[in-house]
């Protein structure tokens, strides 16, 4: 029995990897036939942002379909995605959409279909963070923090941190954690440091990885969860891309998520909520499958 106040949560067995989770889609072993699962809306949201008081800004693309109530997501490179992606996307079913050609349209689709299938409730592991009104940089913030407490790494540890985002640099050095910045755009933090653009080159130096979701669509992920499976470090993804994809390897080299399907933060000035998975509660189960 749950405990008391507390909802059930759904116990399937953890996919081994990012592939396999694929493969047990397309096998209707966690939910409805992909076959007849179709599209009804696809669209592209586009960002340009600087926070009061930062010195640089930066720029958002992300595509996203529409299955039922949900909505799948993955970013992409500004001016990367071609119009006829959309297009494609209409009215296609998702098994169809998992092997198309580009891999941010295999991410959106798989990620709506795990909306629609296991939605962030608490049935499905999901814990709620409330983000309050305010500013993009209020609720960044406060998102920032949720993420970083899902780090079960004690101070003066070193962070390798795949996504700049200076919100959750600063989260972690209020923490008393080292950080390693990475991302692909290279440049510097807004404290002055270079952040390196191989992420994988920073593996063995550093105790934990803080990850983006978008390491899903530009291939980089499942190096970085195999490293951390092989090496039982701790792997916590913060994830607009692939919010509904990631919380499904809990226990196969993810240590928790913080999901924040569309819309996101920066949409909205209102309240808002992230869903954090940490796999308590028996939902986190072994890479072979079987309960904790």
């Amino acid at each position: 029995m749950s405990p008391v106040g507390q909802a059930a949560v759904t116990v399937r067995p953890a996919a081994a990897d990012h592939s396999d989770l694929v493969r047990r889609v397309r096998a209707g072993e966690l939910g409805p036939d992909p076959r007849t699962q179709k599209i009804a809306v696809a669209f592209t949201t586009s960002q340009a942002v600087r926070h009061e008081g930062r010195s640089g800004g930066y720029r958002n693309e992300v595509l996203s379909l529409r299955l039922g109530s949900a909505v799948g997501s993955c970013a992409v490179e500004p001016g990367a995605l071609p119009a006829a992606a959309i297009d494609d996307c209409v009215g296609a079913d998702i098994a169809a959409l998992l092997d198309h050609p580009l891999a941010p349209v295999r991410v959106a689709a798989l990620d709506a279909y795990l909306m629609h299938a296991m939605p962030h409730t608490p049935a499905n592991g999901a814990q709620p963070w409330q983000l309050p009104a305010g500013d993009s940089l209020t609720k960044s913030r406060a998102r920032a923090r949720g993420v970083a407490g899902l780090l079960p790494v004690a101070p003066g540890r070193t962070v390798l941190v795949v996504g700049v985002v200076n919100s959750l640099l600063e989260a972690l050095r209020a923490r008393g954690l080292v950080c390693v910045p990475c991302d692909l755009k290279g440049g510097r933090t807004e404290w002055g440091e270079p952040i390196r653009t191989d992420a994988l080159a920073e593996l063995d130096r550093c105790d934990a990885v803080l990850a983006s979701g978008m390491t899903l669509g530009n291939g980089t992920f499942e190096p970085l969860r195999a490293h951390c499976a092989r090496h039982a470090k701790p792997l916590v993804m913060f994830a607009q891309t692939g919010s509904a994809v990631l919380p499904r390897l809990l226990g196969a080299g993810v240590s928790a998520v913080c999901a924040e399907p569309y819309p996101f933060f920066w949409l909205d000035g209102g309240p808002g909520v992230v869903h954090r998975y940490t796999g308590d509660g028996g939902y986190a189960l072994s890479a072979q499958g079987g309960t904790r």
